[in-house]
């Protein structure tokens, strides 16, 4: 998690926080991350002349349990002061992100909506808005009203489940493919893979260090 004081010592602080599946090759992530700076840049004079203090925080959601924990619905979702953005969630397929979890174009990511459009990265635009409705406290009609959770859609749940199964796919491959340099069985299988004499004539005398190594 990245935090960024864009203005210090204020009394008024409003707090842009920014929650993603990935934060380095989604282009609905990193574009949105990028807007959210540009808004706050445009807002400068805003800033220094209301005395307002910018926080934002880039968070990255990695798992199941950490998309409960932040009542995460969609990626990126942006929050203004705890409050999102958009007034809804509408979702199309992303190519970025199923690729990231090798999930064949079956994850779907955040679309906004803003003044009759709809974009793939949140809108410069309708982020300045949500800032100056937080500055002057007339959020009734920008910020979207706290919902109650109903946990991890199941769109996230596939998503965080196949990037789990990718990663225990590649510790498997790494171990085999080491395991296969050195001429001896994997390690799951070093016990069991040859006879005590096998061993010996593939892998010569064991050793303290080698007692335990098999051989193919």
């Amino acid at each position: 998690m990245n935090s960024q004081m864009l203005q210090a010592d204020s009394p008024r602080t409003v707090r842009i926080e920014l929650l993603a599946l990935d934060l380095n090759t989604c282009t609905r992530c990193v574009g949105s991350l990028a807007n959210i700076q540009q808004a706050v840049t445009l807002l400068q004079g805003v800033l220094a002349a209301t005395g307002t203090t910018v926080s934002v925080v880039e968070r990255l959601i990695a798992s199941e349990e950490q998309a409960h924990q932040h009542q995460f619905v969609t990626s990126p979702t942006i929050r203004v002061n705890g409050r999102d953005i958009a007034l809804e969630t509408v979702e199309s397929p992303c190519d970025a992100c199923s690729d990231l979890c090798g999930c064949n174009g079956s994850v779907a990511c955040r679309v906004w909506r803003y003044r009759g459009a709809e974009y793939t990265e949140a809108p410069v635009g309708m982020i300045v808005d949500a800032l100056l409705a937080a500055i002057y406290g007339d959020t009734s009609t920008v910020l979207a009203k706290l919902q109650p959770y109903t946990g991890v859609p199941d769109n996230l749940k596939q998503f965080f489940a196949s990037q789990q199964v990718q990663a225990v796919s590649s510790e498997s491959y790494a171990n085999t493919m080491t395991a296969t340099a050195s001429g001896c069985c994997e390690v799951s299988a070093q016990a069991t893979c040859c006879t005590a004499e096998e061993k010996v004539s593939c892998c010569g005398a064991p050793t303290a260090a080698s007692a335990s190594c098999g051989c193919q």
